[in-house]
């Protein structure tokens, strides 16, 4: 009996052995990191990209696909989303977003995640095979109307597994937050039709330093929370909010602060500043004078959605398409999200619409990959082909940013992922009407 179940279990290593394992060659290879490298080979062993060069031969039992005329490029990464845990937005059952509660750092991302939300699929057709998902919708938190401020911890997720302990690549990735900011005034119309009493900007102002005062106020019973567990004693009770927070006060995870304004950004930087933690600032949209401060204190930004109209009325039309381009041009460094879930396989077009507009070609493909990685502090494992990292590899046609480019084949962790979803499978259905 023993006898057999070690037969069993041998044969099943060699089954995932040769699953995880594959040799891709005759293919023009884009590192990112490095120069391109023409009619080149990539080995994979267990997942993980073991040599780049020419002549490479494959391993016992790994299978061999032969690129020739195609691209090898690392997958994409969508760096702002709500994949995986929202589903149709008018299904208040299938969205898993903003809980209740002002400040709700120990909620985690990845534990709601559905690996069988259709989304995932959706996602992965574009080439992108890795996304942060954010347990916030950041629609209301940070105005003085209400909200989460601190919505939970995001999520870096590969977009293939069967649970989400297999998928999560990084636990706990940045710490979701809405910025405070000044509301805007509601017209007096609308105030009148809602019931709402419109506010003087000295009230709204109010409201604003009193949000603020309570993010500085809750980071400050984290540190008491600090001082007290690192002391010990009966009398000690552990706190899963305050628990949550340490990592941030250590500096070992990041802040998500998403501050649309030049005002929400400035100000984002100096309490980052005074509360001497890590920030990311998210969905910006306008620079202003920010970008040499951001430069200073090396803060990275992940850009929204440059098809959109511009914030203010009275910009130029191409605001949102020429921003990424100034951030790059002030020196920060830049990734792309779509900060939401119907629209997250759309990013690299995203980042294609700045190309068009002063982003140089190689430094989106970076936001797109590598930025993004290291951004989320996933830079040793993910965002580039190189040996000792995932192999999270598509296989093109063209480039991977552009709309009419097809990705013929797509590898998560070593693992050949289909590339069919509800979109191919209701195509297929009809053409055979």
């Amino acid at each position: 009996m023993r006898g057999a179940v070690l037969f069993l279990c041998c044969v099943v290593a060699l089954k995932a052995a040769e699953v995880n394992s594959v040799l891709i060659r005759n293919v023009t290879v884009h590192p990112i990191t490095s120069p391109d490298i023409p009619n080149a080979s990539v080995l994979v062993i267990e997942g993980k990209i073991a040599e780049i060069g020419p002549r490479l031969g494959a391993s016992k039992g790994a299978r061999v696909v032969d690129g020739r005329g195609l691209q090898l490029y690392p997958g994409m990464i969508n760096a702002a989303t709500n994949v995986g845990l929202a589903e149709i937005e008018s299904l208040r059952d299938t969205v898993d977003l903003d809980e209740v509660g002002t400040f709700n750092p120990e909620l985690r991302a990845e534990i709601a995640f559905n690996p069988s939300s259709e989304h995932v699929e959706v996602t992965r057709a574009s080439g992108i095979t890795s996304v942060v998902t954010l347990p916030g919708s950041g629609s209301r938190g940070g105005r003085s109307g209400g909200g989460p401020i601190i919505a939970g911890q995001g999520a870096l997720m590969h977009l293939d597994g069967w649970t989400w302990e297999e998928m999560a690549v990084k636990r706990g990735a940045v710490l979701d937050m809405v910025f405070p900011q000044v509301q805007s005034d509601m017209p007096r119309q609308f105030a009148a039709l809602s019931g709402t009493p419109a506010q003087t900007f000295q009230e709204r102002e109010k409201q604003y330093k009193e949000r603020l005062q309570q993010v500085s106020d809750f980071f400050q019973q984290a540190r008491k929370y600090k001082v007290e567990k690192a002391a010990g004693g009966a009398e000690f009770r552990p706190d899963l909010r305050l628990e949550a927070m340490l990592p941030i006060i250590d500096g070992k995870e990041a802040i998500f602060v998403r501050a649309e304004r030049e005002r929400m950004i400035k100000d984002a930087v100096a309490f980052a500043d005074k509360e001497k933690v890590k920030i990311i600032i998210a969905n910006p949209r306008e620079i202003g004078s920010t970008g040499p401060l951001l430069k200073e204190h090396h803060i990275p930004v992940v850009l929204g959605k440059t098809f959109e109209l511009p914030l203010h009325e009275d910009d130029p039309y191409d605001t949102p398409y020429t921003l990424p381009s100034e951030f790059y041009k002030a020196g920060v460094k830049i990734c792309f999200g779509t900060f939401d879930v119907e629209f997250a396989r759309n990013v690299p077009f995203e980042a294609a619409q700045a190309v068009a507009f002063g982003l140089p070609h190689d430094e989106a493909l970076k936001a797109l990959t590598i930025n993004s990685a290291e951004i989320m502090g996933a830079g040793a494992s993910l965002g580039s082909i190189e040996k000792g990292k995932w192999a999270d590899l598509i296989l093109t046609d063209g480039d991977p940013m552009e709309a009419k480019t097809n990705i013929k084949e797509m590898f998560i962790a070593g693992r050949e992922v289909p590339l069919e979803s509800r979109h191919t499978r209701e195509f297929e259905k009809w053409m055979k009407r």
